[in-house]
């Protein structure tokens, strides 16, 4: 099952459903704006996406991640993952989870990547 971390108000969002269904592949919308996430399940979504750093799935020109001072390097990841479950819109977007990986579809062509082996 294929699950997308979606925002309805972002075009990159909705591009990314928009190939989901022209593929054909069946899949879940989590709007993380509308409902709530835990640290765990960030926790799951980094290492899924194999990265160290909770940053590199964040939007970093959001104005809250400046006033949060997120790039502080003296921050440790668990207190930037309660930044992010108490701040979701600071989620890069979308990002796809398919099996045991995830990536951000940004670009479209990660997502096609994703889905190709079963297209």
């Amino acid at each position: 099952m294929i699950t997308i971390w979606h925002n309805s108000r972002c075009s990159k969002s909705r591009e990314a459903l928009n190939i989901l269904e022209i593929h054909g592949r069946e899949f879940e919308v989590f709007e993380y704006l509308k409902v709530d996430f835990s640290s765990d399940d960030i926790k799951k979504i980094i290492k899924l996406l194999k990265i160290d750093d909770v940053r590199d799935m964040l939007r970093k020109k959001e104005d809250i991640y400046k006033e949060l001072n997120i790039k502080n390097e003296l921050l440790s990841q668990d207190e930037i993952i309660e930044l992010v479950v108490q701040n979701p819109k600071l989620v890069e977007r979308p990002i796809i989870i398919k099996d045991e990986v995830a990536v951000i579809a940004r670009p479209m062509d990660n997502l096609l990547n994703l889905i190709k082996p079963s297209i």
